[in-house]
């Protein structure tokens, strides 16, 4: 086996001798590593921002869909009734008043006993028509809750402790409005409805010769005009308008939503792409964002911008005369005072050149970030099959290494052992010289 001591021959530092040049052979591969490292920076990069382009993409598509700007909000002249609306609404009004609201049937027994207990030993309900006989497992008010619950007679039972050992189980249908009605009947009991079923009445242009009722199982009126529904939350002593209407805030917000997830897309590329100096002890250094002069990356921002803002319309004008610019900066501004102008001058041209607007910007974005054929896409896979291909090519340099420095470790180990053999030839030449210069002196 070989001398593995440091210097024990020659008294140098082997490992450190070793270690020395195995840093200067790891060279390429440490370039190799560094260049890894870049490349997945820019795929997480890219990744992250691939990302936000087909978000917009799926954001700009919607936008550019027929009628998706045909957006209509309801009101009601009373806090009574609140309405809400649906993509079918279309702009009208109606008169109504809310006669009566839904009731759930609630009905409860006199006092039982806990000790006592239910004194019949079956019960019959009688709900949507049909009759449903309960047989409790005993007569403990809580097999009686359990026996009537496991029905499915549309009806369910609660214990209610009302003092002194005493309850009074309350039956409560599931069903709102008069499809819950049901009856209980059990020899010798009275129950007592605390609440009646009862359907919601709205009069409809009440006090009219056209007058007409219209009810409903619960409080709500759906689609009483196409894509309206109503929620009464009390009745009224006087009639209540229905107003649906053009909803300008609805599509102001979405003209503003779509500008600013351009902007998202121009802020992060900005962001990414900006140079930066770091000063430290040693002086200052500069470096550039993962995405300074990437091609693929600016041609990118370049459709986007270009798709927000040139022309649109027959004949084209400028996006700016309906509050949408381009800054000096290169990013979008809405203006929504001058946005809202121009929707109340011209609502239909300005959802159509709005709607114009998000058309481009989804072919730009979904050319970008398609996730079959899109040019980010494309990019990122690019990058990352270089990426394994580095991974490779280091994999490789690691065995190269390992065998270099098994190879050092050899050649270094026999050069101490020759060199320790020659000190001890050496020992014993010295020995017997001086043993013959002693016998000549003699």
């Amino acid at each position: 086996m070989g001398i593995s001591l440091d210097g024990l021959a020659s008294g140098l530092d082997t490992t450190a001798l070793i270690s020395s040049i195995m840093q200067s052979e790891a060279l390429p591969q440490t370039l190799l590593k560094n260049k890894s490292y870049d490349i997945q920076s820019m795929v997480s990069a890219l990744q992250g921002l691939n990302g936000k382009v087909a978000a917009l993409a799926t954001q700009a598509t919607a936008a550019a869909k027929p009628f998706a700007l045909d957006l209509y909000a309801a009101t009601t002249s009373s806090d009574k009734v609140v309405a809400t609306t649906t993509a079918a609404a279309k702009a009208g009004s109606l008169d109504f008043q809310v006669t009566k609201l839904a009731q759930t049937q609630v009905t409860v027994t006199p006092k039982v006993n806990a000790v006592t207990g239910w004194p019949y030993t079956t019960m019959t309900i009688n709900s949507g028509g049909k009759d449903f006989t309960i047989t409790p497992a005993s007569n403990n008010l809580d097999d009686v809750v359990t026996a009537v619950n496991a029905a499915g007679a549309g009806v369910t039972a609660s214990k209610v402790d009302v003092g002194g050992g005493d309850f009074r189980i309350q039956f409560t249908a599931t069903k709102s409005g008069a499809a819950g009605a049901f009856t209980i009947t059990d020899p010798g009991t009275t129950f007592t409805n605390v609440k009646t079923a009862q359907d919601a009445e709205i009069s409809l242009w009440p006090g009219t010769t056209a007058a007409q009722t219209v009810t409903s199982s619960s409080n709500t009126f759906t689609n009483l005009l196409p894509g309206v529904s109503i929620t009464a939350k009390d009745v009224t002593t006087t009639p209540v308008t229905l107003t649906v209407s053009r909803d300008n805030a609805g599509i102001t917000k979405l003209a503003s939503d779509l500008v600013d997830g351009v902007n998202g897309i121009f802020s992060l590329v900005a962001s990414k792409t900006a140079v930066s100096t770091t000063t430290n002890t040693s002086g200052s250094s500069v470096s550039a964002g993962v995405f300074a002069g990437d091609s693929t990356v600016r041609s990118v921002n370049q459709s986007i911008l270009s798709a927000a803002s040139l022309p649109v319309g027959t004949p084209p004008r400028s996006p700016s005369e309906i509050g949408i610019s381009i800054t000096k900066t290169g990013s979008m501004e809405f203006d929504a005072t001058k946005f809202g102008a121009a929707l109340a001058a011209d609502p239909a041209g300005t959802a159509a050149k709005v709607q114009e607007l998000a058309g481009r910007i989804a072919t730009a974005a979904t050319n970008a970030s398609d996730k079959y054929t899109g040019t980010l896409t494309t990019k990122i896979t690019g990058q990352q099959s270089e990426v394994r291909d580095l991974a490779d090519r280091i994999s490789d340099w690691d065995m190269r290494l390992a065998s270099r420095k098994a190879t050092l470790q050899r050649t270094y180990s026999g050069l101490e052992t020759a060199l320790s053999n020659m000190k001890a030839q050496q020992s014993w030449l010295t020995s017997q010289l001086a043993g013959l210069s002693g016998g000549s002196a003699q």
